[in-house]
């Protein structure tokens, strides 16, 4: 019984199981990993995808692992701009 029969998850995946994974065509996931948007690999002349691989890119991309970093920096980066702003502010009035 093959893997896809029995409900295994493979780790390594061909063109036509990725696709069906990733729920778009076969066409679009050549043309997305040629270029380098998904992770990809070559086997010979055959596409290769591993299924964590495309897992964290997955989660990277809809921007779960990043949460919690972007609001850090961004509060950090909102201090000195607005204390920036103040001084700009009172140069102006000092003028």
């Amino acid at each position: 019984m093959k893997a896809s029969q029995s409900g295994e998850k493979r780790e390594v995946m061909d063109i036509r199981q990725a696709a069906e994974y990733l729920g778009i065509s076969a066409d679009s996931l050549y043309r997305y990993a040629a270029t380098g948007f998904i992770p990809a690999f070559r086997l010979g002349n055959r596409w290769r995808f591993r299924r964590s691989r495309l897992e964290e890119w997955m989660d990277r991309r809809s921007g779960i692992e990043e949460q919690t970093a972007p609001k850090l920096i961004r509060s950090q980066q909102k201090k000195p701009v607005r204390s920036a702003r103040v001084l700009n502010r009172n140069s102006r009035t000092a003028s």
